[in-house]
């Protein structure tokens, strides 16, 4: 992939509307409205968890999955990045008060997802042999 893939400077409006319906779809997902959570995904959209081994293929079902979970879930956004057609969120996602960590990859067709893989990973503690190393990453700025 080419660094133009990546981000397209050509464009900064499209940029700034991709951005903010990203952060509708997070705020959506907090507030627990699925309705315009999954409005940003295009009908034959995809979602991919490999951690699991799972695809989900069409708004409907990426819909359907998110609906039915029974966790007390809360979202965390602690950065949004891209350009263009990919994007990346990284969220804390509070399940009944336990954080894990997620990325999701967005690939977007005009104006919809049309292809997103997340990633989650539970937080783990820092070894005590880095600890000479290393500096605490600092916590999201509002």
């Amino acid at each position: 992939m080419t660094s133009a893939a990546w981000h397209d400077p050509g464009d900064p409006d499209r940029d700034a509307g991709t951005r903010a319906r990203i952060e509708q779809h997070w705020a959506a997902s907090e507030l627990g409205d699925i309705e315009t959570e999954h409005a940003i995904y295009a009908d034959d959209a995809i979602l991919d968890y490999p951690q699991s081994g799972e695809r989900f293929r069409g708004r409907p079902s990426i819909q359907a999955q998110r609906g039915g979970h029974p966790a007390d879930r809360h979202f965390t956004v602690r950065r949004i990045q891209g350009g263009g057609d990919l994007w990346i969120s990284e969220c804390v996602i509070t399940y009944d008060g336990a954080p894990t960590y997620s990325v999701s990859i967005m690939r977007f067709t005009g104006d919809l997802v049309t292809h997103e893989t997340q990633y989650f990973a539970d937080p783990f503690p820092a070894p005590s042999s880095r600890a000479a190393l290393a500096e605490p990453i600092p916590a999201p700025q509002p």
